[in-house]
């Protein structure tokens, strides 16, 4: 997720059990499939989506996998009506965009950003790397431990951003992605 309000601070004081997100993996999971499948029409490859740089970090067959949806407002899971009231500051926060599996969703007024785009593209990579329920384990501890801005995916993500915005040379942004993800592994 990128270009959202400030959560800095840990959303709560002890971490999720795992019995905890046994019970909601399969209510966020169908929420998941059916806000993807609510905005499957609307949904458009990134590789149509004219950037140019995106291509020298990307490669074609991501580009043309991965999907876009421009919204108004990004929808977030209504995490505190499924028993995560932890996650609340999460839920209402008023992000530019957004990514689930291989489809992410940016607010209209951020939809000509690239940055943004190559941002939620890293997400589309983590998740690829760590598969739907790692992904999910992975998030959702990062966000309990550091907060939204310190999470490790959020960090990936911004660190990465943040080169994409400075550096004047095309870096591979899978590959970073994986070495990263292997350096975070226990």
């Amino acid at each position: 997720m990128g270009k959202a309000g400030d959560l800095n601070t840990a959303q709560a004081d002890c971490t999720m059990t795992e019995q905890e997100f046994r019970a909601a993996y399969p209510l966020i999971a169908g929420w998941i499939q059916n806000t993807l499948a609510q905005h499957a029409t609307a949904a458009k490859p990134v590789a149509s989506l004219g950037f140019r740089r995106l291509p020298q970090y990307y490669d074609a067959e991501l580009l043309a996998s991965s999907m876009a949806v421009v919204v108004a407002k990004v929808p977030m899971p209504p995490l505190s009506a499924m028993g995560l009231s932890r996650f609340s500051d999460f839920e209402r926060m008023d992000a530019g965009g957004i990514t689930y599996l291989n489809t992410y969703f940016v607010r209209a007024d951020h939809a000509a950003d690239e940055s943004l785009h190559f941002h939620e593209l890293v997400h589309v990579i983590q998740w690829r790397l760590l598969g739907q329920e790692k992904f999910l384990v992975a998030y959702a501890d990062g966000l309990e431990r550091f907060g939204y801005r310190n999470s490790p995916l959020e960090e990936m993500a911004y660190n990465l951003q943040r080169r994409f915005e400075r550096e004047a040379l095309p870096f591979n942004v899978q590959a970073a992605c994986q070495r990263l993800n292997e350096s975070m592994a226990p």
